[in-house]
């Protein structure tokens, strides 16, 4: 049994290769027979979708269920599958492990689900008024089996498309009442042990006090997160644009070690206990022309003030806190890290000066 496992690993490990992620980081880096999308198209029955979503085939990425249409749109649709009226293509991401997840059609195959479920009756119907108020199970079996057999036309962007690529197709296809920012594409093409730890850190209190997100419905915090874990991990590599660097390792990492994860998980948050400590409420703001602090987080200073707390060596320097607000007023006030926090921010140049600068304003606190 042991050897009739391990031969069919061997073949799904040749034909379904997880390969890690490539060094290009710009489309138009990418070799011109490397920007193909290669896609696939599907005719699933609404039985078949059904059952998908219910065994995990396809997966509504956790960002993506909060569940929008009101019980009238939702009815509507159910109504346009009795009547065969055409319903748009369902957009679907492939792993690398043949799991499909949605990218476009979140509501619609959402509804399908949920009134299948017997979550919701009928309501607001126009052509089949005799159906209003009947939950899924109440329908005749006849119209029962006339959903369930209509088919829904999905087309999935393959595996093997470059990632870039395929990040590039998802911002196009981004079609939903909510526009999805970078960081909640990136949760749906790389859904794995890496975004449910940025999920979980990201709901963390502490760093919920400092950064302030408390209401984080965006993933604001979630991809700050990850800039940090990026950066400290790979910094050597950083090349501009950073949203291609992110989408880079969010590829590469998309379900690490146990033991990689755990590790990431405890830099940050030992990370974040320091970064109270020593900075406390001037933790990633600047300050305005009167050296009243910001009220929101400039990210470029995140880069700066976590990568180089982490990289503290001795004990938390003991400062008061006036001296420590000079101090930072002072750092902030010279030109070059000044530009490196607020214009071109993404450059290497901007990235690598930044962090050593903070470090070196560390080692200054320290002596």
């Amino acid at each position: 049994m042991g050897s009739q496992t391990s031969r069919t690993k061997s073949l799904a490990d040749r034909l379904f290769p997880i390969k890690g992620a490539t060094d290009d980081s710009d489309i138009k880096e990418i070799p011109p027979e490397e920007r193909r999308l290669h896609t696939e198209t599907y005719d699933f029955t609404v039985g078949t979708i059904y059952d998908y979503l219910q065994n995990g085939d396809i997966c509504i990425p956790e960002f993506q269920r909060l569940f929008v249409w009101n019980r009238s749109q939702a009815s509507r649709l159910i109504e346009s599958l009795v009547i065969q009226c055409p319903i748009p293509a369902i957009y679907l991401n492939q792993d690398r492990d043949e799991k499909l997840s949605v990218i476009d059609g979140n509501q619609r195959l959402q509804s399908i689900k949920l009134y299948m479920d017997d979550e919701f009756p009928l309501r607001g119907l126009t052509t089949y008024p005799e159906l209003e108020g009947l939950f899924f199970s109440e329908l005749d079996p006849r119209i029962i089996r006339h959903i369930r057999h209509r088919t829904l036309r999905c087309i999935a962007v393959l595996a093997d498309t470059h990632p870039q690529i395929k990040f590039d197709v998802f911002e196009r296809l981004n079609t939903g009442a909510v526009q999805l920012n970078p960081q909640e594409i990136r949760h749906g093409l790389y859904h794995g042990s890496l975004t449910q730890m940025l999920d979980d850190l990201s709901d963390q209190p502490v760093w919920k006090e400092i950064s302030g997100l408390r209401n984080d419905k965006r993933m604001k915090g979630a991809e700050l997160i990850l800039r940090f874990i990026a950066l400290k991990k790979d910094l050597q590599n950083y090349k501009k644009p950073l949203s291609d660097f992110l989408n880079n390792f969010c590829e590469k990492y998309q379900n690490p070690e146990t033991r990689k994860l755990k590790s990431w998980k405890r830099l940050f948050l030992k990370t974040m206990q320091n970064v109270s400590s020593l900075l406390g409420d001037f933790a990633f703001r600047t300050f305005d022309e009167k050296g009243k602090r910001n009220r929101n987080i400039n990210a470029a200073l995140y880069d700066a003030q976590m990568i180089g707390v982490s990289n503290m060596k001795g004990e938390m320097p003991d400062i008061d806190q006036n001296d420590l607000k000079r101090m930072l007023m002072s750092l902030y006030e010279e030109d070059e890290f000044r530009q490196s926090i607020i214009s071109g921010t993404s450059t290497s140049k901007s990235v690598r000066y930044r962090i050593s600068r903070f470090e070196k304003f560390i080692h200054l606190l320290e002596s």
